[in-house]
């Protein structure tokens, strides 16, 4: 079900943009000389067009939805037409010349081309969102970098005085070791003397 609510999203800014350049076709071709309310419709049917291009490419992406509003335009487009030459009396015209038909088409071109610009723009404003979040994003890893520097030559720093504590008291303890050492070959050295002197004694009784 999600699947398919996303699928008909996907495809309801074309189809609103289908339906305006359809509509177009109705408001005759005196529409291009614009004057005051020519104007107002026309800015209307733009906005409507630009938004629904805007809500396309949010929805769909730019590739995926540039493809499905090109074919939506050149099938509206064709269907304009073939309407437009075969009910011509419903085009407040009974004859469609070929300047007309192109008149028409021009129409229907302009619309679609404000769909194409809403979409560009929702995609150029949504990329230069993101280069907004990738450039925060670089300065919170800088920053972590940073701070992963300094915590390592923390570690490191501490680590070395670990190392100078370690030695220092391995070079406590040889020392202390060199001195029982000494010691005990002095009070040997002093024993066999007192040994020897002893038996030098014995020896003159």
């Amino acid at each position: 079900m999600i699947d398919l609510k996303k699928h008909l999203l996907n495809y309801f800014g074309a189809f609103l943009i289908a339906l305006l350049m359809y509509a177009s076709n109705f408001i005759g071709v005196d529409y291009f000389n614009f004057g005051a309310n020519n104007f107002a419709v026309w800015f209307v049917l733009s906005v409507l067009s630009f938004a629904s291009g805007w809500f396309l490419s949010r929805q769909a992406g730019w590739q995926y939805g540039g493809k499905i509003l090109f074919a939506v335009i050149v099938a509206t487009l064709v269907f304009s037409l073939f309407t437009i030459t075969f009910f011509n009396e419903y085009f407040g015209s009974d004859n469609i010349s070929a300047e007309n038909l192109i008149l028409y088409s021009l129409k229907n071109i302009t619309l679609g081309a404000m769909g194409f610009f809403g979409m560009a723009m929702q995609f150029i404003l949504q990329g230069a969102r993101e280069v907004i979040i990738l450039k925060e994003k670089i300065k919170i890893l800088e920053n972590s970098k940073t701070d992963f520097e300094l915590q390592g030559a923390l570690i490191i720093k501490e680590a070395e005085l670990k190392a100078r504590e370690i030695i220092a008291n391995a070079e406590l303890e040889a020392e202390k070791i060199n001195m029982i050492k000494n010691k005990t070959e002095d009070e040997l050295k002093q024993l066999i003397k007192s040994e020897f002197e002893l038996l030098k004694k014995y020896k003159e009784l």
